[in-house]
């Protein structure tokens, strides 16, 4: 008996692995941490001066506030040049990253994220004098965003 390969089965076969390949794509702890190596190379970063705003319960995670402010003078001597966001549960560890400089009058990001879970999201802000500065929250997420069906 010979076996036939039909286009139904080739399609089977490539949506399995399709879905097989996009399961478990999810940020860690660890893999934040490179993703803040990453941001800041091999410069020490220090805690402080950072302040993430998110609130410590999150009803929906598609949608929850976050803001980032950063205690900067904002002069052309001393300002802040990128501020990046990182977390530890949504799909990838990185969120945003800007870039900011004298002219940008403070430095404050304000935005929106969706949250995969309970959480603890981390800021990094580097500082013109090429310093790094580190500060995060932790937020508990009642209906999780992100989540592979």
């Amino acid at each position: 008996m010979q076996a036939s390969f039909t286009r139904r089965s080739a399609l089977a076969l490539t949506g399995g692995a399709l879905m097989a390949s996009t399961r478990s794509v999810q940020a860690t702890p660890e893999t934040r941490d490179a993703a803040i190596r990453d941001f800041a190379g091999e410069a020490a970063i220090r805690t402080g001066r950072v302040l993430v705003d998110v609130p410590a319960l999150v009803e929906n995670g598609n949608a929850a506030s976050l803001t980032v402010t950063v205690e900067s003078p904002m002069t052309e001597a001393d300002h802040v040049r990128r501020i990046a966001v990182f977390n530890e549960t949504n799909p990838q560890p990185n969120v945003v990253t800007v870039v900011l400089g004298p002219l940008s009058g403070r430095a404050r990001l304000s935005t929106r994220i969706r949250l995969a879970g309970s959480q603890r999201i981390t800021a990094v802000a580097e500082m013109s004098d090429g310093t790094f500065w580190l500060g995060g929250a932790d937020v508990i997420v009642t209906l999780a965003a992100c989540v592979e069906s």
